[in-house]
């Protein structure tokens, strides 16, 4: 009888303070003092136009600046020049190895070397003046078409004495017909004009 009794006291002191707890949280969030409402009213963002997209790297940019591209068409330009260049070259350089085999080129030499005129003006040993740039052979300037009847040529000899330029021209009027020489000399530096002897014989 008597532990019910306590019991009974205990689970009502237990009702009691719960209450009692409830009571005092209840009357002190009543009494506490709320803010007072805030006297202006925050500013609202108005939009009057379209949102424009920020930069990609607004918020974190790049370490470093991307490279620059540079264009490519200054050195394909170049490489094309480069190019045409060399094939300028090795074209002037196999035509004029095509007339300086030719035998109308060996004719000539022949002719000019066994004038006595030509050999007392430019002396002894005449020959083709070699250039640098075509590894010592002579330029001849002009054209050698046999097949089309027309030969027109002038390159540069020298002697012992001195030098000039040869010129040689030959034209043919019909096929089976020979050649027939209209120019055949050559200009000193000195301004002398030797005229080569046409009756030497030109194979063409």
């Amino acid at each position: 009888m008597t532990s019910f009794l306590r019991t009974r006291i205990c689970n009502r002191n237990i009702y009691l303070i719960q209450g009692l707890s409830r009571t005092t949280g209840r009357s002190l969030s009543t009494n506490s003092t709320r803010p007072p409402p805030p006297r202006q009213q925050p500013d609202v963002e108005v939009f009057a136009d379209t949102s424009k997209p920020r930069p990609y790297y607004a918020k974190h940019p790049p370490t470093r600046d991307l490279p620059k591209i540079q264009p490519k068409w200054p050195m394909a330009l170049a490489a094309l020049v480069v190019a045409g260049t060399c094939w300028g070259l090795f074209m002037t350089y196999a035509t004029n190895q095509e007339k300086l085999s030719s035998s109308v080129f060996r004719s000539i030499m022949r002719s000019i070397r066994s004038d006595p005129q030509l050999r007392e003006v430019l002396g002894e040993a005449i020959r083709p003046q070699p250039e640098w740039w075509l590894n010592g052979d002579p330029r001849v300037i002009g054209r050698i078409g046999q097949l089309q009847g027309n030969i027109d040529v002038s390159f540069r000899v020298k002697g012992s004495k001195g030098s000039g330029t040869l010129y040689f021209t030959s034209i043919r009027k019909e096929k089976g017909v020979p050649f027939t020489v209209l120019r055949f000399k050559v200009i000193c530096d000195d301004g002398t004009v030797i005229h080569i002897s046409d009756s030497l014989p030109i194979d063409h």
